[in-house]
């Protein structure tokens, strides 16, 4: 056989198993209950909203951000992240953080903050519904 068909062979297959591997680790889930996401060791996305009877804190030695979030069960969960406060932090109407739970917190690789939106309970008039 061959040389260069042995060759683009082995690429062809090095090429698929990176693929596969790659659809394995980015199939993250959702989970808006944080007795599932205490219990799971995987990399999670963990909804929920900021408690804000419990400020946030801010350290700046290790510079971490850390608060608690809770979710629609009333179950909170103390929430570290590496980096720094998103800038719409204090006026979001949700958080959804990624990263795993483990040592007793949630450690999040990222933070998305869902505000609400300034055109939500407007009525716009002149626009007429319709259906298709």
């Amino acid at each position: 056989m061959n040389k260069k068909y042995l060759f683009g062979g082995f690429i062809i297959v090095v090429f698929l198993g990176l693929t596969a591997y790659l659809f394995t680790q980015s199939n993250i889930k959702y989970e808006s209950n944080f007795s599932n996401v205490m219990a799971k060791e995987k990399t999670v996305k963990a909804t929920g909203s900021w408690v804000k009877d419990k400020n946030y804190v801010i350290n700046s030695d290790d510079r971490t951000f850390s608060f608690y979030i809770a979710d629609t069960h009333g179950n909170e969960m103390k929430v570290i992240y590496n980096g720094t406060i998103p800038n719409n932090f204090e006026t979001a109407k949700s958080v959804v953080v990624t990263g795993k739970y483990y040592q007793g917190c949630f450690h999040a690789t990222s933070i998305l903050t869902k505000c609400p939106s300034k055109y939500e309970g407007q009525n716009i008039q002149g626009v007429k519904s319709s259906t298709l």
